[in-house]
């Protein structure tokens, strides 16, 4: 999926929860993770996760969300 300035701010605008959440829970092939934008989605959240709480809240997310959805 190409990058636009509309998708980037949609990415930016998400927490990292929410990032994670769509992550674990898109079909195969989804196009907010191919391309220009999954590369973008995939570094906002190692951005996100290496702040200094990052971990922290990376743990938080994944048990909050599981992976059962």
């Amino acid at each position: 999926m190409e990058l636009t300035k509309e998708t980037t701010k949609i990415i930016d605008n998400m927490s990292y929860r929410e990032l994670l959440s769509k992550w674990r829970s898109a079909p195969s092939g989804d196009p907010w993770f191919q391309g220009e934008t999954g590369t973008y989605w995939e570094n906002r959240m190692n951005e996100l996760r290496a702040t200094p709480a990052g971990q922290k809240e990376h743990i938080r997310a994944s048990k909050s969300i599981g992976w059962g959805r």
